[in-house]
């Protein structure tokens, strides 16, 4: 770590924007990672451009992170500049029957926005734990419904530092991917294409969506959201369910006994714990029936 970059970091975020050595477990929804060495939270589009294209003349490491969903942090943190955007970033605007949102947004906020404007089609996102940005990213998807769906346009910051804008017939949406993922480019902003609705109607199928989504998954519990992908075919619960390894634990994480697609901590968790559990559920499935799971948690730092 170098006091010196920390300073450039304030210089552009301003001292209250920029932490050293910041606790990750406290900004992920597993509550499990060690320090980054930088965290930082800048309040508009222009220093979220700056820290960058600082990141990059200084060689330095950087992420960009959300609500803090789907990822589980190291033990032994991160090595570089945690950028979170969702703190400021997340202004939302109504244009006709479009929601204009930044990146950092909240799905819940923006599913708030399209209720309280009386626009259907979001429904599907209001309980998903994460940002726009990260939902637009991953093509994220629940109850029938997905991001492709709904997205007309995302403006990015690409590797050049240029602000493009991209509409959805060249985003690549598939299951899970995304021309931005595979691009690796940053999220500044989504419009979405909504429909006039009955705002009783929308409020009447958020709140059904949410009885089943307590109903089924383990929300009492830390954990990153559904842990893997869908298998082509097959589903990830039922697998891990018929290989006997509901509530299999690992340390101080464990397959919910709830929903057998979630890995949860349990209590005191470390990263370790997490990936070990991963490993050993997915070597398990793989043996008893030749199923390969990949992960939909992302993993950052050291393993």
């Amino acid at each position: 770590m170098s006091k010196e970059f920390s300073q450039i970091l304030e210089t552009i975020a301003g001292t209250e924007g920029v932490k050293m050595q910041e606790p990750m477990r406290l900004h992920t929804t597993f509550r499990i990672g060690g320090p980054a060495d930088y965290y930082v939270c800048p309040d508009t589009i222009e220093e979220l451009h700056k820290i960058i294209e600082a990141c990059k003349k200084e060689k330095m490491p950087y992420f960009i992170l959300g609500n803090g969903s789907n990822l589980l942090v190291s033990d032994a943190g991160y090595h570089g500049v945690v950028i979170q955007i969702y703190r400021n970033l997340n202004e939302i605007r109504t244009e006709g029957n479009c929601l204009i949102a930044q990146a950092g947004a909240l799905l819940s906020q923006v599913a708030r926005a399209a209720l309280d404007a009386g626009l259907g089609g979001f429904e599907f996102a209001a309980g998903i734990p994460g940002t726009l940005g990260g939902a637009a990213v991953m093509n994220a998807g629940a109850y029938g419904g997905e991001m492709k769906d709904v997205l007309r346009e995302v403006t990015v910051l690409d590797h050049c530092g240029e602000i493009r804008r991209i509409p959805v017939e060249e985003l690549a949406l598939g299951y899970r991917t995304s021309v931005i993922k595979t691009a690796g480019y940053v999220v500044l902003e989504a419009v979405l294409g909504l429909e006039e609705k009955d705002p009783a109607a929308i409020a009447e199928k958020m709140n059904e969506l949410k009885e089943q989504r307590v109903s089924k998954q383990p929300l009492e519990y830390p954990s990153a959201g559904s842990t893997f992908k869908r298998p082509e075919g097959y589903f990830a619960g039922k697998l891990i369910m018929d290989a006997g390894l509901r509530g299999y634990s690992c340390g101080g994480a464990q397959v919910s006994e709830k929903h057998c697609g979630f890995v949860i901590n349990k209590g005191n968790a470390t990263a370790k714990d997490v990936r070990d559990l991963i490993d050993y559920v997915t070597a398990a499935v793989k043996e008893k029936f030749g199923v390969t799971l990949e992960t939909e948690v992302k993993f950052l730092g050291e393993f």
